[in-house]
């Protein structure tokens, strides 16, 4: 069962709202909700193109806020003194926690920022919560918590005791970490797996941004797994929709049998439900990118691509099972991946190249 609350007269804490999710869910709320203090918190690292994150926040900046109100924080979810300051001046009513060092790869070379982010941050959080009451508390997990399941699609029944990376682990982390407060102090939380998120003004280090970098200056591009990888793309405002669906609707707070707290937690998969062949991908890929006139209609495609092994870290397949999320909130992401990917080359011509 799920509480209903309103959409309007909250105070909404959105984490990482300089990041692709983030920002993309601080549009959509100052957008479609009325009378909210939607208070985005960003640390601006330089992990990737700093200006992608000034041009998300711009964006924000030029919207009609209609009657919202909206600030921004330039600081660290792992600051703890910052976090405790801004729940202590403001009740905070919903809580979106964006906020984490993303990426498989980056993670076997850089592991402490993940434990910052991913853990210590979001420890932060939870403390704020226990001392701060708050209707609901949602966190980004990911599919890579699924790690080398041999079983698709992935179901959030499924064990997931088996992480391929430092990164997966600390997602996993979350996950419990958000249980045990959730059994401790009845603080309403649901963990949303991603499943592949891309689009415009998307992070350049997912697959299609960066092969585009590379073939616009010329670049191989390394197909892993010698192109057998299947992934479960989704599109931004998909995401986007199932967060705002969820958040606006928590986990109900209830006693068991024995007179104690259950606790009022959830997980969802939040995914396209249509795994698609990396190859076939990069075709749609360098076809969207020549008609939005990125690369020229003549490129020699077939020069630039070399098939390789599987990285580190990395598994074959996602896909993901939202009949949980189609159940409790009517929704099921389904941007068709070309029309996704010409939105991203249209966004890419204009950013990079007008």
């Amino acid at each position: 069962m799920k509480t209903e609350l309103n959409n309007n007269h909250k105070t909404i804490l959105v984490t990482g709202s300089a990041g692709f999710i983030g920002s993309n869910l601080v549009m959509e709320l100052l957008r479609t909700t009325d009378y909210n203090h939607i208070i985005g918190i960003d640390n601006m690292n330089d992990y990737y193109d700093v200006r992608i994150k000034e041009y998300r926040l711009n964006e924000i900046e030029k919207m009609d806020k209609k009657h919202n109100e909206y600030e921004f924080i330039h600081g660290n979810i792992a600051d703890k003194e910052l976090i405790e300051k801004i729940f202590s001046e403001r009740k905070i009513d919903i809580v979106v926690n964006l906020a984490a060092q993303a990426g498989v790869r980056y993670s076997i070379t850089n592991p402490d920022v993940y434990i910052e982010s991913n853990i210590i941050g979001f420890y932060n959080l939870l403390e704020a919560m226990r001392h701060h009451e708050v209707e609901h508390f949602v966190y980004a997990s990911s599919s890579s918590v699924y790690g080398s399941n041999k079983k698709v699609p992935y179901s959030t029944d499924d064990k997931v005791d088996n992480p391929v990376s430092l990164y997966a682990a600390s997602k996993k982390s979350n996950e419990l970490m958000a249980h045990a407060y959730s059994k401790l102090y009845n603080i309403p939380s649901t963990g949303l797996r991603f499943f592949t998120v891309y689009g415009p003004a998307g992070r350049p280090d997912m697959a299609y941004f960066g092969f585009t970098n590379k073939l616009v200056n010329d670049e191989m591009i390394e197909i892993f797994n010698y192109g057998n990888c299947k992934r479960d793309f989704t599109y931004i405002d998909d995401i986007v929709e199932g967060v705002k669906r969820v958040m606006f609707k928590a986990p109900l707070k209830a006693d068991g049998e024995d007179g104690l707290p259950i606790p009022p937690y959830a997980i969802y998969n939040i995914g396209n439900s249509n795994p698609e062949n990396l190859l076939d991908f990069v075709s749609i890929l360098q076809e969207e990118l020549i008609g939005a006139g990125v690369l020229p209609s003549n490129y020699d495609f077939e020069k630039h691509k070399r098939l390789v092994p599987m990285q580190k870290g990395d598994v074959p397949v996602t896909y993901a099972d939202t009949s949980k999320l189609e159940e409790d909130f009517g929704f099921r992401p389904d941007t068709p991946l070309r029309e996704g990917l010409r939105r991203f080359a249209r966004w890419y011509k204009e950013f990079y190249m007008s």
